[in-house]
């Protein structure tokens, strides 16, 4: 008999939801893990036989699946949750939300924030996440602390905020981040136009010209309401989409958040450039936005992911109420019960996202070769009973309380409910102290 080769970790599971191949579920199975990629999926007594790891963790009443993506948000403003319920979303941002980012956000706001956001996120399933605000360069240093994935959008307007001073400031510090960050496993950066009725004709050109110059992913709101559509088309004569395309920032690198208000010119826009959709389903029912059409999306083709939106405006960042909130709405907007399935909606919040940051040769399916990302979800819970259907269970009841363990990379970041890499206690400490400076000055 061969000797075992001896392998860092072996994760043994009652289920497990690859994601690739599509619409599968494997049974008593196990994922071998070596140096944070997965290895083999092979059955549980064959994993005995060929692998001699240092650590097996046994999960027999769970179900593993990719890593959770949560391919849009602004994870500092956790630090805002609540703080401006039940408004129109340029009242939201105008009256509330910028007149107290400019009062309050720091360097430390943002590292204290964002920390308490992959902390919700991690211990909800999230692995790897999209962010977009000020000081990005303290959210990248947060997520290699915490040893989470990450695309790091940088933020790029015409005018003044707390992260600089016009568009040239903007260019200057993220394509310094970049460049810090080059080549770095885990943090990517990105481009963050805010949106089209934020940033002019002259930086969104430069955005396209250098996106496609350094291969840097683009990622901008877009389409979120219907007064959006009717200024550009007052100011520009044309929707915010078509002037996208015709200053060439459209492409595969682009990913376009909401797209709540789309004409059948605009799915033919999306299809012709192969740009991406990013799906917020909670934020934009929340904002009143409108519906993103998503069943529609998917059948021409066109890649949808999802997102939670930022901690203020959704208000939690549990990407598993996403998927559930995404799937139910998909169906009434369709109105077809079998419109986005159970395994279709988890697609969206694994691959699909890995696809829309251009990650998908590294992780959102548990395929051999990839990145050991994985989440555990334990199905023994009361809610989850009687269990006849795991795909089904996991995306229309609350999975998100349920998740017992995450790794990335195959380093483990939670374990037993319990986070690893960050400090619970110290988090909610520094959360409680900036919701006293806020709501009291």
């Amino acid at each position: 008999m061969p000797t075992p080769n001896p392998i860092d970790l072996i994760i043994k599971a009652r289920w497990i939801i690859p994601v690739v191949p599509e619409n599968r579920l494997l049974e008593r199975c196990a994922l071998a893990i070596h140096q944070g990629e997965i290895i083999a999926i092979i059955p549980n007594d064959e994993a005995e036989r060929r692998f001699n790891a240092h650590e097996t963790i046994i999960l027999d009443n769970h179900i593993l699946i990719p890593g959770l993506i949560n391919a849009h948000g602004h994870g500092a403003m956790s630090l805002l949750r609540g703080y401006a319920d039940d408004q129109p979303l340029h009242a939201w941002l105008n009256d509330h939300i910028w007149p107290t980012e400019n009062r309050w956000v720091s360097e430390e706001f943002v590292r204290d924030g964002t920390m308490l956001a992959m902390a919700e996120m991690i211990k909800t399933g999230t692995t790897c996440f999209a962010d977009m605000y000020f000081h990005p360069e303290q959210a990248a240093q947060a997520c290699l602390d915490a040893k989470m994935r990450s695309q790091i959008s940088f933020p790029i307007f015409d005018f003044a905020t707390a992260g600089g001073i016009d568009s040239d400031d903007y260019f200057s510090k993220g394509l310094a981040l970049h460049d810090n960050l080059r080549g770095n496993p885990l943090v990517h950066i990105a481009f963050g136009p805010h949106a089209p009725y934020t940033v002019s004709d002259e930086p969104l050109q430069k955005i396209a010209v250098l996106a496609q110059e350094m291969d840097m992913p683009v990622q901008i709101h877009l389409h979120e309401t219907v007064p959006e559509i009717e200024e550009s088309l007052k100011q520009y004569g044309k929707r915010p989409i078509q002037r996208l395309v015709d200053l060439g920032l459209l492409s595969p690198l682009t990913q376009c958040v909401h797209m709540t208000q789309i004409s059948d010119d605009d799915i033919i826009a999306l299809q012709q450039t192969g740009a991406h959709v990013i799906h917020c389903p909670e934020s934009n029912l929340k904002l009143a936005s409108g519906f993103c059409p998503v069943n529609k999306l998917l059948q021409a083709g066109i890649n949808v992911a999802l997102g939670t939106d930022g901690a203020a405006s959704n208000n939690d960042l549990d990407l598993f109420s996403e998927l559930k909130t995404a799937a139910l709405l998909a169906k009434a907007v369709a109105n077809d019960a079998t419109a986005l399935s159970a395994h279709a909606a988890l697609r969206m919040a694994t691959l699909n996202g890995a696809k829309a940051l251009g990650l998908d040769e590294k992780v959102g399916s548990l395929e051999v070769g990839k990145a050991a990302d994985i989440t555990a979800i334990d199905l023994s819970n009361l809610s989850m009973q009687p269990l006849y259907n795991p795909a089904s269970q996991l995306i229309y009841t609350h999975s998100g309380q349920c998740v017992s363990h995450v790794w990335v990379a195959g380093k483990a970041l939670l374990s037993a409910g319990q986070l690893q890499t960050l400090d619970e206690r110290e988090i909610l400490g520094k959360a409680n102290w900036w919701r006293k400076q806020i709501a009291t000055h």
